[in-house]
């Protein structure tokens, strides 16, 4: 172990890591090939992945080899596997070998014949709702001892740090971006009764009306009606006549 703990991935490099990421993402795939090249040795070559789990949201994963592919898809197939188990449930999960274990029977089939024989389930610490799961796949049965075990927690813990700063930041954009389209939501709404206001002489809530009429009439969405009114308007004179 002393090889792997001179290789260990500092809080700095880390950090480092998720600054020079453009998303996510790429963060996360980043760190599971750095992660994988740091656990490995002559004996024992070592894949990782990550899978984020949040709410209304498409589940990433990212993986330090393409093999793994498979074997996460057949997990999130299945609603159920050591990565899916280890996040969800927040505990470590170990299959010692892939072979002969009884809990996820074709999980295990697929990754021998992938050549895995052991696999290792550690959760992450994050927050608001979030989980996500490190699954350390290994081409040898029993392959993780206590201290390997141990590295690859430190490890875990060190990126959930910096996980849950990438998730908040990007929470915190999704608020920004959110608030920005309901402005020009609203912006564009009031140019459209304005131009219905002029075009048939009429208050504001009349003109209202008359757009949320017109919306149901061809079933698409308030604002997208307005905007494209404003479109419309904005080409040259008036094309578009909303009659009450």
């Amino acid at each position: 172990m002393t090889d792997r703990e001179a290789d260990d991935l500092s809080h700095e490099q880390i950090q480092q890591l998720l600054l020079d990421s453009e998303n996510i993402s790429e963060f996360l795939n980043v760190f599971t090939v750095n992660l994988a090249r740091t656990i490995s040795d002559n004996r024992n070559e070592v894949y990782c992945s990550v899978t984020l789990l949040r709410p209304k949201r498409t589940t990433p994963t990212a993986s330090s080899h393409e093999l793994l592919e498979d074997l996460d898809e057949l997990q999130f197939h299945h609603g159920d596997g050591p990565c899916l188990t280890a996040a969800r449930d927040k505990q470590v999960v170990y299959v010692p070998d892939t072979r002969s274990d009884t809990r996820w029977p074709e999980y295990g089939k697929a990754a021998a014949e992938m050549g895995t024989y052991s696999i290792l389930g550690v959760p992450m610490e994050l927050e608001s709702g979030a989980a996500a799961g490190l699954d350390v796949y290994a081409t040898r049965p029993r392959a993780f001892d206590v201290p390997a075990v141990e590295l690859i927690e430190q490890e875990v813990a060190a990126v959930s740090s910096a996980l849950r700063l990438a998730l908040r930041l990007e929470s915190q954009r999704d608020v920004e971006k959110d608030l920005t389209a309901a402005i020009n939501s609203r912006t564009v709404i009031n140019l459209a009764v304005g131009i219905v206001m002029g075009q048939n002489r009429c208050s504001q809530g009349e003109a209202v009306d008359i757009l949320t009429a017109a919306s149901n009439h061809r079933n698409i969405k308030l604002r997208d009606l307005a905007a494209e009114l404003v479109a419309k308007m904005g080409g040259g004179p008036g094309r578009t006549h909303f009659e009450r």
